[in-house]
C-alpha cells in the first residue's frame, strides 16, 4: 500500500494552530473549542460525533469529547487511536502580551496552551483529514478530549468507560514530548512510557488546647509536618527506563483558630511511581512511615477521592519492537531524514489511561516548545507540521 501524497499544508496547519490558541479553553470550560473542532471536522467531511462526558459526583462536570472515525477496508486490520486534548491550564499571571494571541515570531507560536497541547491537536486534526484520502485497511479513530489538565482526565476516562478504546489496537498521543521527558531530548523523538502518580490524602487528628499551653494539646499541624518531612525522604522504586519515582508534599491545611492548638490537619502528598509499585504497596509505604514516627496524633492515610477505584494514573511501558513504534520510526525517518530518539515521560496524562488502564501500546509524539503551563508558552511551528506528516506516514504504514 502506498501513502497518500503530502496533503499537509504548512500555512494552513499553522493558521489552524493560531485559531485554536485564540480560543480560551481551560479545563471544565471547553465548550467553545469543542464546537470549533467538531465544525472543522464536519466542514472537511469527517463526520464528527459529540461524545458525552459526565462526572456528577465529585465535580458536577458535563461536557463532550469529539470523536471521528475513518473506516478501513479490512475488518481484521488494526485500529489506531489518535488522541489529543483540547483544554489548557487556566490563564496564568505574568504574560507581557495577550496570552491568547497566537503570535508568530521566529518559528514559534505563542499563547497559553500553544505547546500543551494545541500544537499537537492541530497536527492530529490535519493528519486525520489527510488520512481520509488514503487507502487504509485498518480504521483510524480521532478523539479530541476534554479535561486532561483537570484532576481526573475525565475525557479519556470516558473513552475507556464507554468502550471506545476496546476497539483500538494502539494509540498515539500528540502531547509535547521532549520538553517533559525524563532525559534531555530533541525532536524527532518518540516517548514510549511514563511513570504513574498517586495523591496521598492524609488526615492527622491531634487534640485541641489553648495556644498559650501547647503542651496540653497534640498539635496536628506539627505532626503533619513531621510526616511530610519523613515521606519526602521515602525510598522509592526505580525502573531502568522510567527512572526513579518521587515524593513531593504539596500542602498542609489545618488549624486557623486564633489561639488554639490545631486538632486536625489535612496533608496532600504527590507520589510518582514506576512499574511494580501497586496501589496497596503505595499506601503501605506511607502507613509504615507514619507508624515509625510514633506520633501522638491519629493518622488516616488514603488516596484522594476519585470517580471510581480504577481512575488513577498507572505507569506503563511500550516495547520498542511494537509495530506502532516501528511504523513511527520509519515515518519519522521519511519525513525528517533522522532516526527518532527514544525517551520516557516524566509525569502523567491521558497516555497513562491508554497505556496502563486500556493496555494499549501507546506512544507520545508531539511538537516541542517551552514554558508549558507558564507565561510565554510557545510551540515550534515547524515541528507542528512535521508531527502531522509523521502521523500520516506512520498511520498509513501501521494501518496498511
Amino acid at each position: 500500500m502506498t501513502a497518500p501524497p503530502d496533503l499537509i499544508d504548512p500555512e494552513e496547519t499553522i493558521d489552524l494552530l493560531q485559531e485554536l490558541v485564540r480560543i480560551e479553553s481551560p479545563y471544565f470550560e471547553e465548550d467553545e473549542i469543542v464546537a470549533f473542532v467538531a465544525e472543522w471536522l464536519a466542514d472537511n467531511g469527517l463526520e464528527p460525533e459529540f461524545h458525552p462526558v459526565s462526572e456528577p459526583e465529585l465535580t458536577g462536570y458535563e461536557g463532550s469529547n469529539v470523536v471521528a472515525r475513518l473506516e478501513g477496508s479490512d475488518p481484521n486490520a488494526p485500529t489506531l487511536l489518535l488522541n489529543a486534548h483540547v483544554d489548557t491550564v487556566r490563564l496564568v499571571d505574568g504574560w507581557e502580551e495577550d496570552p491568547l494571541s497566537g503570535r508568530l515570531d521566529d518559528g514559534k507560536c505563542y499563547g497559553q496552551g500553544a505547546c500543551d497541547m494545541k500544537g499537537g491537536l492541530a497536527a492530529a486534526m490535519v493528519a486525520f483529514r489527510a488520512l481520509s484520502d488514503a487507502d487504509l485497511r485498518g480504521d483510524a479513530i480521532f478523539t479530541a478530549v476534554v479535561d486532561e489538565e483537570g484532576p481526573y482526565g475525565l475525557g479519556t476516562n470516558q473513552l475507556l468507560r464507554d468502550g471506545i478504546t476496546d476497539e483500538c489496537d494502539a494509540a498515539i498521543v500528540t502531547e509535547p514530548g521532549p520538553v517533559l521527558a525524563r532525559s534531555d531530548l530533541e525532536n524527532p523523538a518518540l516517548l514510549l512510557g511514563a511513570r504513574g502518580r498517586f495523591l496521598y490524602d492524609i488526615t492527622v487528628r491531634g487534640h485541641a488546647a489553648h495556644g498559650s499551653q501547647p503542651r496540653k494539646g497534640t498539635n496536628a499541624v506539627v505532626d503533619a509536618g513531621k510526616l511530610a518531612a519523613a515521606l519526602a525522604e521515602l525510598d522509592v522504586g526505580t525502573h531502568p527506563k522510567l527512572g526513579a519515582g518521587s515524593v513531593c508534599p504539596l500542602s498542609i491545611e489545618g488549624g486557623g483558630e486564633t489561639l488554639s492548638v490545631p486538632e486536625e490537619c489535612r496533608l496532600l502528598v504527590d507520589r510518582h511511581v514506576v512499574i511494580g509499585e501497586e496501589p496497596e504497596d503505595v499506601l503501605e509505604d506511607a502507613r509504615r512511615i507514619a507508624d515509625g514516627l510514633d506520633l501522638d496524633s491519629e493518622v488516616e492515610i488514603g488516596f484522594r477521592d476519585a470517580p471510581a477505584s480504577d481512575v488513577y494514573y498507572g505507569p506503563y511501558l511500550t516495547d520498542e519492537d511494537r509495530p506502532l513504534v516501528r511504523s513511527l520510526e520509519s515515518g519519522t525517518e521519511s519525513v525528517t531524514g533522522a532516526t527518532p530518539a527514544i525517551g520516557y515521560f516524566s509525569s502523567v496524562g491521558d497516555f497513562n489511561y491508554l497505556g496502563h488502564r486500556a493496555g494499549l501500546p501507546t506512544v507520545i509524539v508531539g511538537p516541542d516548545g517551552e514554558n508549558i503551563h507558564g507565561a510565554g508558552e510557545f510551540v515550534y511551528t515547524d515541528e507542528v507540521v512535521d508531527v502531522a506528516r509523521i502521523l500520516v506516514a506512520a498511520a498509513t504504514e501501521f494501518l496498511g
